[in-house]
């Protein structure tokens, strides 16, 4: 039996934005349940109530339903919570400029549901905004929530006539439908957009926006016309698939905003040639000497982001030092840079981890910081031997991270207020599990070795590193610094500690801008390559780290476990040690042509190589119990072009191919997976993608471009192309991966694969071998920082109740990219 309706005659009103009027219903009844859910920095996840909704076991509240539901009704804030759970703004400041609306605590929803109804009196669309949740089902359709209540988050759903229901995960809420006047909106709730900056060309500046789609139908033609103090540029829109939204770049003239300030922006969004919406915006122009935002186009996956400057004293000026700055949770890359003062010998830039929370500077947080730190570079020519790294809180993690990831391109490093790993202080995502029992688990927790820091810490040795934490840090607590001060104590030849007394987790401008952190980035320099005799580098993963200086680990004898070289050169030769390495490349610089040179590893044979120039390189292969010179591998190998895990293919501005050819409900399911990831990589990395069906891929088409499928070989009309000569094949009711072969409609699979043609793109793809297993493949933890997805996890429907013990096969391919028993684990 269902329950009625649940509104009242208080919940619905008027609201109006700067763009549209449209009636809002604000959700004040419902009713709550705890129970078991497992979701984190991990592949794995459990949760009940999805299980019982995709078994159809799921009774509604009031019925006879096996989960303990309680009614519930919003307080005078229109706030919808649980007597255990209570709201918690932002902590307190976690940095400058905490973004409004951030909440500290985990993603995952503190184990629970709400269940919502709306009664509609017609077919109709809407935008339903709900903050304080991590998903929603609306109708039985997943889609992304806004867990951190920034409230930008305005998802068009399809209401039904009549009983429309809502499954809301997460204990502390608060959600509205509003009913827009106009089919496609322009949405001004999270803007990217740089500043105008005097003496610098402002003729073609960017910024971007959302444009939401209300309607059944993909919008393909649209323009949006800029128009600021009478310049107007015209801007073509990429595709607005049906019933979504997409965050899209414009184009303004900014060279009439010539006085510091803020300067409108009039928006109009276009089709066939006429208005269908509009929206104003403010864009500031600088002071002279101010800090400021610019705007580029990632690479990553080809939207629009920034990143923030702090002009040196006096202007820039080649070959002085570069600061990279890598801010705290909530905190925007603006306020970090406008916390520090001009310094007279460096710029200072900082990067935005894609987001305010983004990945913890990992993963595509990661990726972030190397594109920022490259544009930097180009942009303003620092001495590549003076460049530093430093962060606070999150980005404090994010400067232990950066540092022992990539140590030889820093001169020094200073992590302010920070924690070493996500698997001791867990931020949003929760902590990464930091060991099991359970081999299953093991080779899936693997896959994320690179994260841990503390495995890390021989790397480094060669940098100056300076700590700064308060003694009274109540948020991340001063036993992180006094830690990371006690393990490079017994190594470590040059490093400073301090301990602010009685500093907070931030205790104004000086928690980041300390004079004597800068004093000793000062008093530090990197030593330029052929100066480096000896080499000690440790990494768990030649995709995202594999050079130190002059050497680089390109492939490892047991994937995505730690490699470490410890190598010596002098007059004689290069000795040394290696663990886990199975190629090794060495660069020379300002060698002697064709003088041969004496290279012994592991105490195994001599090699001698003779090099044919003076920067000439070779590469030394392990095989068995002696090492042997080797040609270059060729790039259909794995290397650190392209490495794999799952994860990798989300780069290379990647496209989501949906399926056509399947069953109406498979289709159906694939349509909405590709959206819901879409909405999950907008909300967590600002991001934007090309959805299209699989008629529409070509290997020519979108040429080194990732790929992320959806589907099988029966259901994607691209699986021919991009996966025929894959050793996992994932059909109707059949799995075959090798050797191992599965029945049913109930599998489930990622995995990833190089696209043939590309020396860098892969695809990745998320299948199913019937509807429930699909179902299966719903959940995208893969989005959560540094969680660990092997080259490929094959699992069943019933992972979601019994965790590691639903998944069968998980491991990784060879360096040939074959499949390879000893490299995986399979469950019984």
């Amino acid at each position: 039996m269902r329950k009625p309706l649940l509104i009242g005659a208080l919940a619905l009103s008027l609201g109006f934005t700067e763009s549209y009027a449209q009636q809002v219903y604000h959700f004040t009844k419902g009713w709550v349940a705890t129970l078991p859910q497992r979701y984190g920095r991990e592949a794995i996840y459990t949760d009940e109530l999805v299980y019982q909704m995709h078994t159809k076991q799921l009774k509604t509240p009031g019925s006879d339903s096996d989960i303990k539901w309680q009614s519930i009704e919003a307080d005078s804030t229109k706030r919808l919570r649980t007597r255990m759970s209570s709201f918690r703004g932002s902590g307190g400041p976690a940095g400058p400029g905490i973004t409004p609306g951030s909440l500290r605590g985990g993603i995952g929803g503190n184990g629970g549901y709400m269940y919502l109804t709306y009664t509609s009196p017609k077919a109709q669309t809407a935008l339903l905004n709900i903050k304080g949740n991590s998903q929603v089902y609306v109708n039985g359709e997943l889609h992304m929530g806004d867990p951190y209540s920034m409230g930008y988050l305005h998802l068009p759903v399809s209401l039904k006539k009549g009983l429309n229901e809502f499954y809301v995960r997460g204990l502390s809420i608060t959600a509205n439908l509003t009913f827009p006047e106009k089919p496609v909106l322009l949405n001004t709730d999270d803007l990217t957009l740089p500043s105008v900056v005097p003496g610098t060309a402002n003729e073609s500046l960017q910024g971007a926006l959302v444009v939401l789609n209300t309607t059944t139908k993909e919008l393909t033609g649209l323009q949006i016309k800029s128009t600021l103090a009478g310049q107007e540029v015209v801007t073509e829109l990429p595709a607005i698939p049906a019933l979504s939204f997409r965050k899209v770049a414009f184009g303004f003239n900014g060279s009439k905003a010539t006085t510091p300030g803020k300067h409108d922006v009039q928006l109009t969004l276009l089709q066939q040639g006429k208005p269908i919406d509009q929206a104003k915006l403010s864009v500031e122009a600088m002071a002279s000497g101010a800090s400021y935002s610019q705007t580029f186009v990632s690479s990553i996956d080809g939207s629009l982001q920034y990143y923030a400057v702090t002009p040196q004293m006096g202007g820039p000026r080649s070959q002085q030092s570069l600061f990279l700055s890598v801010h705290g949770a909530g905190v925007e890359a603006s306020g970090q840079a406008r916390a520090y003062k001009p310094k007279d010998w460096g710029t200072l830039v900082a990067a935005t981890n894609r987001r305010p929370r983004g990945f913890n500077w990992e993963d595509w947080g990661r990726l972030d910081a190397l594109e920022v730190l490259s544009i930097a570079k180009n942009r303003f020519q620092p001495d590549p031997q003076h460049v530093y790294l430093t962060g606070h809180s999150m980005g404090g993690h994010g400067t232990w991270f950066l540092g022992a990831t990539y140590p030889d391109q820093w001169a020094g490093i200073a992590p302010c207020a920070g924690y070493p790993t996500l698997k001791e202080y867990g931020s949003a995502d929760g902590l990464i599990p930091a060991t099991s029992q359970d081999p299953m688990e093991q080779v899936l927790l693997q896959s994320g070795n690179q994260s841990d820091v503390l495995k890390l810490v021989s790397n480094y040795k060669p940098l100056g590193v300076y700590v700064l934490h308060g003694d009274a840090d109540r948020t991340v607590p001063v036993t992180y610094a006094r830690q990371m001060k006690k393990i490079l104590g017994d190594f470590h030849p040059d490093f400073s500690y301090y301990e602010y007394p009685g500093g907070e987790h931030w205790f104004g401008d000086q928690s980041v801008d300390w004079k004597p952190l800068f004093d000793y980035f000062k008093w530090h320099q990197r030593p330029v390559d052929s100066t480096v005799a000896t080499i000690d580098f440790m990494t768990a993963n030649p995709g995202i780290s594999s050079t130190f200086r002059w050497a680089s680990i390109q492939q490892q004898e047991r994937p995505l476990q730690y490699s470490r070289i410890q190598l010596t050169r002098n007059q004689q030769g290069i000795s040394g040690r290696t663990e886990n390495v199975a190629l090794l490349k060495l660069v020379f610089s300002d060698v002697v042509a064709n003088t041969p040179i004496r290279i012994t590893l592991d105490s195994l044979n001599a090699l001698s190589f003779t090099p044919k120039h003076a920067k000439d390189s070779v590469f030394l292969a392990k095989e068995g119990k002696q090492w042997a010179i080797r040609t270059a591998p060729g790039l259909d190998q794995k290397g650190p072009h392209r490495y794999g895990t799952f994860k990798d293919a989300f780069r290379n501005r990647m496209v989501f191919v949906y399926s056509t050819q399947g069953t109406p409900e498979e289709n159906e399911w694939s349509r909405q997976k590709a959206r819901f990831d879409a909405e999950s990589w907008y909300y967590r990395g600002n991001g934007a993608v090309d959805i299209i069906p699989d008629k529409a891929y070509s290997l020519a088409k979108y040429a080194d471009r990732g790929v992320i499928l959806f589907g099988n070989a029966q259901s994607n009309a691209a699986w021919k192309i991009l996966l025929a000569d894959c050793p996992i094949q994932i059909q109707r009711n059949r799995v075959q991966a090798g050797t191992q072969s599965y029945q049913g409609d109930d599998w489930g699979a990622y995995f990833v694969w190089p696209i043939k043609g590309s020396n860098t793109a892969s695809v990745a793809v998320v299948s199913g071998t019937g509807l429930k297993g699909m179902k299966a493949a719903e959940a995208n933890q893969y989005f959560a920082g540094a969680s660990g997805f092997p080259d490929f996890m094959i699992y069943q429907f019933d992972m979601l109740k019994q965790g590691s013990k639903g998944v069968k096969l998980a491991g990784f391919y060879d360096n040939a990219w074959k499949l390879n028993p000893q490299l995986w684990v399979v469950n019984p």
